[in-house]
């Protein structure tokens, strides 16, 4: 992994350095924000947010997913606990922004978010886990507390020598317009998720 750029930046949750890593698209790179300064990273077990791009969620607050809460909860709790967001750019696990407005459309008509994907002739979940432990590697972390819900993400990165000392849950309460979101993620694709 190549990384291109840091800097620091200062947020509602905290500051944080930023870095941008290569990625296939040079104006969209992979992103990493690492909570209170470079020098927390080195410790032996870091707390870690892979978080795939969301735009509905994580910029203009949707409610058809959980994204944006999640991201903002990872921002708390790294810029409080120390750690770092991994943030990969495969936005609507990895079709893409257009395919994923199609596959609202769908959704709309009564599919749903899975099997959207696949109406639209793409796999339930595209996005790839790998890069991320790319990333952690290149920042010479191999052992982490990983913030998640998704088994697949905790598989991903172990099979890539990643080492889970811990997994922290990551739940949003769930409200009107996400609840048989959530549901889908917990029954289709086995997401750890206790408040649906």
């Amino acid at each position: 992994m190549k990384q291109l750029v840091k800097t620091t930046l200062p947020t509602d949750f905290g500051d944080f350095d930023m870095l941008a890593y290569d990625s296939e698209f040079i104006d969209f790179p992979h992103i990493v924000l690492i909570a209170n300064g470079e020098e927390q990273h080195k410790s032996a077990v870091l707390n870690v947010r892979v978080h795939s791009e969301c735009m509905t969620g994580d910029v203009f607050s949707s409610h058809r997913c959980d994204c944006g809460g999640q991201l903002n909860f990872a921002m708390a709790y790294i810029a409080k606990h120390g750690g770092l967001i991994v943030y990969l750019r495969q936005e609507g696990r990895g079709i893409g922004l257009v395919n994923k407005l199609k596959a609202y459309n769908l959704q709309d008509e009564g599919y749903d978010t899975f099997d959207a994907n696949e109406k639209l002739g793409f796999h339930q979940d595209a996005r790839d886990f790998n890069v991320a432990a790319k990333i952690l590697k290149d920042l010479d972390i191999s052992q982490i507390n990983v913030l998640t819900n998704n088994p697949k993400k905790i598989a991903s990165l172990q099979e890539n020598g990643i080492q889970i000392a811990e997994r922290i849950a990551v739940e949003i309460e769930p409200h009107q317009g996400n609840q048989d979101y959530l549901k889908i993620k917990k029954q289709k694709m086995g997401h750890l998720l206790n408040s649906v």
